[in-house]
């Protein structure tokens, strides 16, 4: 809607073309459908299933789970990390017997998934855009974003500590084998998807390889991919180009990033999101540093503000659909928590 709109106010020409990033939308395409292909079969959900056999009580499950969520979605993604841990977090409280912590857990796992993400560019949609659009160096990506990381990890841990350390034991067999051949494959494919965000492979050979394989070897992969997340980006891209030719609005968002593109970033996450803040806002300032930041930890907050939230949000209304409330309450309240406190340090320390 955003984007036909502002077709009519500057309707549409040869510039269009120069409003898309065909790289990001490539890496991400590509990226996704080797993760889906991964999650078929069960190779994260299986690993992960190891993990948690192992841990004994409450917090350390509570701890392992989050971790796996964290490092998940490092490397396959905020959204896919939720979409894969989550079942596995209401299946070992629900085996335990101690479902009544489901909500926390939810919120923990949440929170993680946005904030693991922060570290690499492949792992939020909004950093694969930023790392492409500014052409920012891996190095100076990582260093801009490594003391957040560390400081969520720190809260994280933290948030676990109230949950008792009540011993239980999980007996219960999870279900399915690990495929080593299909793994060895899509681990080749998914080094490729990355090297092709690195810039070491030009994506139009990942573009040329990887749907083929998927497409003979697990066409399923591809009908999975996120492509509403796509689509998001294509239409943002639209909408973002078209509103950086307005001199009015031009002149405003640069006017309110001149002041503080760490907060007014932080600020447009909390309505309408972070993937689109990035794409809207990084038409209007060169402060990449500031814009990166904001758009990671604005990805706590509201239930908008990042995607991911509301895939856990509809996760668990579906699995204690008379427990909403209760979610909801605690999802504010941890991420209210969060968002302070890692806005305050990135104001404070000058992250």
């Amino acid at each position: 809607m955003a984007a036909l709109i502002t077709c009519f106010l500057v309707p549409p020409d040869k510039n269009y073309l120069g409003y898309f990033d065909f790289k990001t939308l490539s890496c991400l395409f590509l990226t996704l459908a080797v993760v889906c292909a991964l999650r078929n079969i069960n190779f994260f959900t299986i690993l992960a299933q190891k993990l948690v056999t192992m841990t004994g009580n409450l917090r350390l499950l509570f701890l392992v789970l989050i971790i796996i969520t964290f490092i998940g979605s490092m490397i396959i993604a905020n959204d896919m990390a939720l979409i894969t841990f989550l079942p596995l977090g209401y299946l070992a409280l629900s085996v335990t017997k101690l479902e009544k912590y489901m909500a926390y857990l939810f919120v923990l796992q949440n929170i993680s998934a946005n904030l693991g993400g922060m570290l690499t560019p492949f792992g939020n949609p909004q950093n694969l855009y930023l790392y492409s659009y500014f052409n920012i160096p891996t190095n100076e990506f990582c260093l801009i974003m490594l003391p957040p990381f560390l400081l969520a990890v720190l809260l994280l841990v933290v948030a676990c500590l109230p949950i008792k350390p009540i011993k239980f034991s999980i007996t219960e067999q999870f279900p399915a084998k690990l495929n080593l051949k299909k793994a060895t494959l899509y681990c080749l494919l998914f080094l490729i998807s990355i090297l092709i965000v690195f810039r070491v492979i030009p994506f139009i050979i990942g573009l040329l390889i990887i749907p083929v394989i998927l497409f003979v070897v697990d066409r399923e992969s591809l009908k999975m991919v996120d492509y509403p997340l796509l689509g998001t980006f294509f239409f943002f891209f639209i909408f973002a180009g078209n509103m950086a030719r307005l001199d009015a609005v031009n002149n405003l968002i640069s006017a309110l990033l001149q002041k503080d593109t760490l907060l007014v970033s932080i600020l447009s996450c909390q309505f309408i999101s972070n993937v689109p803040s990035a794409i809207l806002l990084s038409r209007f300032t060169t402060d990449y540093p500031s814009l990166l930041l904001g758009v990671n930890i604005g990805g706590t907050g509201t239930l908008i503000a990042s995607l991911a939230s509301l895939i856990t949000f509809n996760e668990f209304r579906i699995l204690h659909p008379e427990q909403t409330k209760k979610y909801l309450g605690i999802f504010l309240a941890l991420n209210a928590v969060f968002l302070v406190a890692l806005t305050a340090a990135a104001k404070i320390l000058g992250f």
